[in-house]
């Protein structure tokens, strides 16, 4: 059976209709837009827009929360780091106030030695030994200023066909206490106390019967007050005394008879009996300059000085008693050094060349000369 085809008229006339229902619900449209606008502003003119209205639709998220993210965190058992902890074997240690202490300690000792074998340009055998030892305790805070010292050197020599002979022997304490008025200024008032003897006796070699000096014969104590200038960073310290009393002690009474080191002899009769013994102690007032300074003048070559100047006022003022140190320590390295240096003295009650009579009764007190040593060395140092 054959299908049945519309007819060309029935689709021309629906075209049509469909056309004018078309037309007629786009005006409607038209119209009614045009009646709102007329309603709501009648003062605006109308301006008609080919144009195609699109509703918006507005989203809003809300915003993320301030803060750091950890990314890959590891979340871990909180007891793991308590199995790993040890317990303390050591007590914990207490808290020390800091101290305003500083203490150095310098111990040296020197060996010289020379021996011979057929030598033909001759020579005698020797070996030289010097021990000498300084220890410093020094405070320093704001105002205050306080510094100890104690130097000790003992030197003996053995050459052959003379025996053992002392080369050196010193025995000093020094005590400096200062106060300043400000932390800045340099200049302290001070008070000093120095005090040098000597440990074994000494002699007038070859005569090895009769000491010429022995231990507090003689003995001299310094103490007085005046004004410092102390540099720490430059090591020097000057102190300026004009009222300084320095005490000689001579407590050999066979040397305090004679009238050694400048004390009062002993009064003899005709006999050369002792009427008056000497006296053991002479006493002077006078001025006193001291100065030490410390330089490392090249690489490992220190240089250290220590001077001190005094007068009497009472019996020789303007006669000016001269002590004066100069050393060069040349360090090798850690525990080796060598030494270089030279002490001068000279002092108007020290005598010399003193002429006595059969009687043992002195014809002559001598005279005033100047004492000069020198000294050489390489040994072992140890500073702790």
């Amino acid at each position: 059976m054959r299908p049945i085809k519309p007819s060309s008229h029935f689709v021309t006339l629906s075209n049509k209709y469909l056309a004018l229902l078309l037309l007629i619900t786009s005006s409607l449209f038209l119209s009614t837009r045009s009646l709102k606008a007329q309603n709501t502003q009648d003062s605006i003119p109308q301006v008609v827009v080919d144009t195609t209205e699109m509703q918006t639709i507005v989203i809003r998220t809300l915003p993320e929360k301030a803060g750091v993210k950890r990314a890959g965190a590891r979340i871990s058992n909180q007891l793991d780091p308590l199995k790993k902890t040890k317990a303390l074997q050591e007590k914990p240690k207490r808290f020390l106030m800091p101290s305003f202490w500083k203490k150095k300690n310098r111990v040296a000792f020197n060996l010289n030695e020379v021996a011979f074998v057929n030598w033909n340009a001759g020579g005698d055998n020797s070996v030289a030994v010097l021990t000498a030892a300084r220890f410093e305790r020094n405070y320093s805070f704001r105002y205050i200023s306080w510094e100890n010292a104690v130097d000790f050197r003992f030197g003996l020599n053995m050459r052959e066909g003379q025996g053992v002979r002392k080369t050196d022997d010193a025995l000093r304490f020094t005590s400096t206490f200062g106060y300043r008025t400000d932390t800045i200024s340099k200049w302290y008032t001070s008070g000093k106390l120095n005090f040098n003897t000597q440990l074994a006796n000494g002699y007038k070699y070859p005569n090895t019967e009769t000491p010429i000096s022995r231990l507090m014969a003689p003995g001299y104590l310094f103490l007085g007050v005046g004004t410092s200038y102390i540099d720490a960073e430059k090591k020097i310290n000057l102190y300026i005394s004009p009222l300084t009393q320095k005490a000689t002690f001579v407590l050999d009474q066979r040397l305090a008879n004679q009238g050694a080191f400048g004390v009062e002899k002993a009064v003899l009769d005709a006999n050369g009996n002792v009427l008056t013994a000497g006296k053991n102690t002479l006493m002077e007032l006078g001025f006193l300059v001291t100065h030490s300074w410390e330089k490392e003048v090249y690489e490992n070559v220190r240089m250290t000085s220590r001077l001190n100047l005094y007068t009497d006022y009472l019996n020789s003022f303007g006669n000016i008693d001269i002590d004066w140190e100069l050393n060069f320590n040349l360090k090798v390295n850690q525990y080796i050094s060598a030494q270089i240096g030279t002490h001068l003295i000279y002092d108007d009650d020290i005598k010399f060349d003193v002429e006595k009579a059969a009687d043992g009764s002195i014809l002559s007190p001598g005279v005033t000369k100047t004492q000069f040593k020198q000294l050489l060395g390489v040994g072992v140092v140890y500073e702790f």
